[in-house]
């Protein structure tokens, strides 16, 4: 299960931004991508606000609800 971050780290948000982006790039709303990923809402809102940490597992639900790979989900640099 995914912890709830305390202080919001950078990488944190940078995720959530990522996320947002993403998710407003592919034209879906929150609840869209939380049902196709199986989360509720208010977490996802809570991952876009880079106020949760996600697991891997979650990590690749929102990959798949969002049709992209996990590396450009979590901003990895191919090299």
């Amino acid at each position: 299960m995914a912890t709830i971050v305390n202080n919001v780290s950078p990488t944190a948000r940078q995720f959530g931004k990522r996320l947002w982006a993403l998710r407003e790039a592919a034209g879906k709303s929150q609840g869209d991508v939380a049902d196709k990923a199986g989360l509720s809402r208010t977490y996802l809102n809570q991952l876009e606000a880079g106020k949760r940490d996600p697991s891997l597992s979650t990590l690749t639900r929102l990959a798949r609800a969002l049709g992209v790979k996990l590396e450009a989900l979590i901003g990895a640099q191919g090299g």
